[in-house]
């Protein structure tokens, strides 16, 4: 079997992606291109974002870098604009870019505010423009970020794992308004994933922290962004092409640990 890089599946596909500059987004920024697609993506850091975009461009891929907040609704209605006025089409949406806001019993409603609208409501409103420019070139597909945070209880984190959930029914529902559009639409759910955010929580230690961390999942490691990607792309791709109103869990087995954990004191531990 080839492997992805060589498959080129993404030859004359235009994608857009939010949060491009660092971490899952990046990694899918990467890998579309390395399969032959050209990006637009949108981050708030200009200096990473240019940076990247001037890399990639140097290896003879198509990009094009936006500076910007996705929770300007202004600004995010001209992306798919400027993405078809460069390209002139557009095949796929990873809404990535989310407003790491996780607060608890005394979050502020511009806490609130923030979260949704840097979240579930951007998710909304880009995804309805992309589908439309989409449904002019014959379809496409969407893929949304949720989060292993949208089906659990986690202490302190009412705002972003209530948003995330969000992103989660929003999936469905826009998969079934936009498949007649011919635009597939899922999400991933990521485990801990070294991103930004983790690392810092690391404080940049990773040998330490991804064996504390790993505990969490079944395949006792921390994901890395590229293995988020993959799947992304997977769901972007023809071998998804009759699947929709799905989440993959890209999280190494977290989600389906009990309270035993990874069962290493149990009777039972290393049983056949």
């Amino acid at each position: 079997m080839q492997d992805g890089a060589s498959r080129n599946r993404f030859a004359g596909k235009v994608a857009i992606v939010t949060g491009g500059a660092s971490g899952i987004g990046q990694a899918t920024v990467e890998a579309f291109c390395a399969e032959g697609g050209s990006v637009v993506f949108l981050d708030m850091d200009r200096e990473k974002g240019a940076e990247l975009e001037a890399q990639l461009n140097a290896a003879k891929s198509q990009t094009l870098f936006l500076q910007g907040d996705v929770g300007d609704f202004a600004l995010t209605a001209s992306v798919v604009e400027k993405t078809l006025a460069k390209f002139g089409r557009l095949d796929c949406l990873l809404n990535n870019a989310f407003s790491f806001v996780a607060e608890g019993m005394d979050a502020t409603l511009e806490d609130w505010r923030r979260v949704f609208e840097v979240g579930p409501v951007a998710y909304a409103s880009l995804g309805t423009t992309a589908a439309k420019a989409m449904r002019k070139t014959g379809g496409g597909a969407i893929v949304n970020v949720s989060s292993i945070s949208a089906f659990i209880a986690q202490p302190g984190r009412w705002t972003y794992n209530t948003a995330k959930g969000a992103v989660h029914t929003l999936t469905k529902c826009m998969a079934l308004d936009f498949a007649p559009y011919g635009v597939r639409v899922n999400s991933v759910s990521p485990g801990w994933i070294w991103t930004q955010e983790v690392l810092k929580a690391a404080g940049g230690d990773q040998e330490k922290w991804g064996s504390v961390w790993g505990k969490f999942h079944m395949l006792r490691r921390l994901g890395e962004p590229s293995e988020v990607a993959a799947a992304i792309l997977f769901l972007f791709s023809e071998d998804a092409s009759f699947i929709t109103a799905a989440d993959l869990p890209v999280d190494g087995g977290y989600q389906g640990l009990g309270s035993e954990g990874l069962g290493e004191s149990s009777t039972f531990a290393g049983s056949n």
